[in-house]
């Protein structure tokens, strides 16, 4: 869809500018989950301040969702539609990290265990990253 970006921005009451609608799309164009670094390579017109400030946007509106990774770098990816039309996000997916090339997916199908919490403790947030060797580093 041609305009997917822009109806997205707008739906999550944003207003739509070019840098905002270049990071959506790449995110709308991408399989994985992508790094600061990596839309700062092939967004190279936007500077680091306003890819920063952009990806802060979308966390807050329910566009993106953060992934930790085991070297301390996050990741993001695009959340599902849930997310985006409710503003809040419903993440309780497991996500994969290759091993051997990086790529980052959310696995949507694959559900976080529930976590029974001692008496007192309240849960904020789970997150579960699977490593391992992805389908394509296999062969």
């Amino acid at each position: 869809m041609k305009n997917q970006g822009a109806d997205i921005l707008k739906g999550s009451s944003l207003s739509v500018t070019s840098s905002r609608k270049a990071i959506l799309d790449i995110f709308l164009g991408s399989d994985n989950a992508l790094a600061h670094q990596d839309i700062e390579n092939i967004a190279k017109q936007y500077d680091r301040v306003t890819i920063y400030r952009t990806l802060q946007t979308f966390l807050e509106k329910g566009i993106i969702h953060s992934i930790p990774t085991t070297d301390n770098i996050i990741k993001y990816a695009l959340c599902s539609d849930m997310c985006i039309t409710t503003g809040h996000h419903h993440d309780n997916h497991v996500h994969f990290l290759c091993d051997d090339c990086g790529k980052t997916v959310c696995l949507d199908e694959v559900s976080i265990p529930n976590v029974n919490l001692p008496k007192g403790f309240v849960k904020k947030e789970i997150n579960m990253v699977v490593n391992g060797i992805c389908n394509s580093c296999q062969k």
